[in-house]
Parts: structure tokens; sequence; C-alpha cells
């Protein structure tokens, strides 16, 4: 169990994980409609995203008519230029991609089956409506909808918590996204960092704003990544990022919605591995020798006798040297002992200690 977050830096709390500072990294493998069609072709994936290491799965819930219009006018044609061209229009892509809500009661009981939080990207209220039947661990605000209030009270007042997509959001509309989700009872917030662009270009990602939205809107701050491959949402990471949600496929070769920018389930797991491991090395803020490093101390400088030294005798430039290993006297006492008298006879090698010194 993880505090609740109000308008803090606390984790909070999405279903079996706890998300925010100080907590593991929350991984989320997106499905979209990499499931081309097929129910069962989605509970593979889900299943296979558990065994990969995801933390959750989410699905997009809605219907084509919910999210568009039938329409062939100028307005709902998919640019020629677009990765999405060969679909023609807006509402033959989404009859495509969408997840049917007659799908639903399977896709929790499998996320049940294999000990994985399911949630989904909703874009009206039937949608959230549809969700609430289930167990569904939150709710994604997808970049398009941040300024769609009602239907962010609509989600608010599940008391779930919400994640936001920031892709297409000025400041001004996080901070009225944030405000009215508030306002209206969600159950904590995760800022999601995103470009909305497929594949998203490198130097528009922009990674350092992650730290910058948490300590800016008091809520902990992630990275819904397009871009191709592992290597920036392992930056996210070590930047900060609280959570990572990348979009999966089963194989190389699947050619469905977006499968161009999507990782395999086994590049995915490979991500997963990396992060637990930038997770381990990021650790903590520590002056201290580790216990690896005190064992190589004999390693540093520190200060033997470098010629016979008859007891009574002088240190001198000419017979104490610092040299390797670390087993003698501090190398920052040199100048203290220089002019110094041996207590005892000392020899070529002897380590130089308080209690050789006079």
């Amino acid at each position: 169990m993880c505090a609740r977050q109000v308008d803090d830096h606390s984790p909070i709390e999405i279903g079996r994980s706890c998300v925010g500072f100080g907590e593991p990294t929350w991984m989320v493998a997106e499905v979209s409609g990499n499931h081309g069609g097929s129910l069962e072709r989605a509970k593979t994936m889900l299943r296979a995203a558990a065994e990969a290491g995801a933390d959750a799965v989410k699905i997009q819930v809605y219907r084509p008519d919910t999210i568009t219009l039938p329409s062939d006018k100028p307005d709902f044609r998919i640019d020629r230029q677009n990765a999405w061209a060969s679909y023609r229009t807006m509402y033959e892509l989404y009859e495509s991609a969408h997840t049917p809500y007659e799908w639903l009661p399977e896709l929790f009981e499998c996320a049940s089956v294999h000990g994985i939080d399911l949630f989904g990207s909703v874009f009206d209220d039937s949608a959230v409506d549809a969700l609430e039947q289930f167990d569904v661990a939150a709710y994604k605000v997808a970049a398009p909808e941040v300024c769609d209030l009602p239907l962010l009270r609509k989600i608010a007042s599940t008391g779930k918590p919400v994640l936001l997509s920031t892709g297409v959001a000025t400041l001004e509309d996080i901070a009225r996204a944030i405000d009215t989700l508030r306002s209206h009872g969600a159950g904590g917030i995760v800022l999601l960092k995103c470009s909305t662009a497929y594949p998203a270009p490198e130097d528009e990602v922009n990674l350092r704003t992650i730290p910058n939205m948490a300590e800016t809107f008091g809520c902990p701050a992630g990275f819904s990544d397009h871009t191709i491959g592992t290597s920036i949402p392992i930056a996210a990471v070590s930047l900060g990022a609280d959570a990572i949600e990348k979009h999966i496929k089963l194989a190389d070769e699947d050619e469905t919605v977006d499968s161009f920018f999507s990782l395999t389930i086994e590049e995915f797991g490979s991500m997963v591995k990396e992060v637990r491991r930038v997770e381990r090395a990021l650790g903590k803020v520590e002056y201290r020798l580790t216990p690896s490093v005190q064992d190589n101390a004999k390693g540093r400088r520190s200060l033997y006798v470098s010629a016979p030294i008859d007891k009574g005798g002088a240190f001198s430039r000419e017979n104490i040297k610092s040299v390797r290993p670390g087993h003698g006297l501090a190398t920052a006492y040199y100048d203290i002992v220089l002019g110094r008298r041996a207590a005892t006879d000392l020899d070529v090698g002897d380590r130089l200690s308080w209690e050789v010194i006079e």
C-alpha cells in the first residue's frame, strides 16, 4: 500500500503497483490496434506482456462512431503523407484499430489469470461506463483528449488514478486538465511526456521535460514513447521517469495498425531488464565508499619507507614516498610527517603509521 497522492510527490497506487518517486518504474505495454482484430491475438499479447515483465497492459477503448464520423469529406480523409494513409479515412482507421467492447470480459479475465493490471485509454463516456464494469486499474487520457473537460470530469468521478498524456497540450492545457481531474475526485495523476508523431523524431522528444513536469505539477511523471527502439525510454528512466509506456507487437513481421513503431515482446522484455539495471545503478546520493570499493582501497596511495631509517632518524623526502598500495598512512599527512623522527628502525617497504613516528 502506498500513500494516496493529492498534490504532492508521494507515490500513488495503481492496481498492484505503486507509481512515483522511489518506486520501481511502472512498465506499461500498449496493445493499441496491434491485435489486428483478433481477440485471441489480444489475449496472447496480454499474456506475453506479463511474461516479459510488464506491470500493466493498456488497451484503447472506443468504437469508430464514438471517436469520429463515417464521412469521406476532406476533413476526415487521412493525408497521403500520413503513416496510416492506406486506411483512407479516419473512420476506416478506427474501424480497423478499435478494441470491441464485447472483448472486455475475456480480456479482464485473462489479465487476472496472468497477474497483470489492465486499463484503457477512453475517448467518451460510453468507454468509461464499459470499463467501470470491471476491475480497471486506471484510466488513460490520450493527448488529443486533454482539453475535453466533460470527459475528464467523467473519468475523475470514478475515483481511479489517471494517466494524462501531454503530446499536444500546452502548459496551460495541462494545468487546466490537472485542476479538473483533482477537483472532481481523481485518485491521483501521472503525467506522461510524449510526442504524438509516429514514429517520434528523437530531437523532438525533450526528455528533460519529465522531471520539470513532476516538479511543476507535484505528481509522478513518465514517458509515453513513440520512438524506435529502447534507448530513449531507458534514458528517460535515468532522468527520473516514473512510468514508461511502449507499444508492443508479437513479432517483427506483424503488419498491424501500429506495428511500424512498436516493440516485439522480446524487445519489450529486454527493455524491462535494462530499466531494472538502470534503477539499481541510480541508487541514492552516496559519498561513502561502497563495500566493493572498500575491497579495492589498497589501490590508493599511502606513505611507505623508501630507504632504511634508523631509530631516531628524521623522515625526509629521500626516505619516505607516496606509493601504492593504500595500507600505510594517508598521503594527506606527508608534510606533517616530514622532519618527525622514527620511533623504531624501519626498512624499505615498511608502512608508515603513527605508531612508528615519535
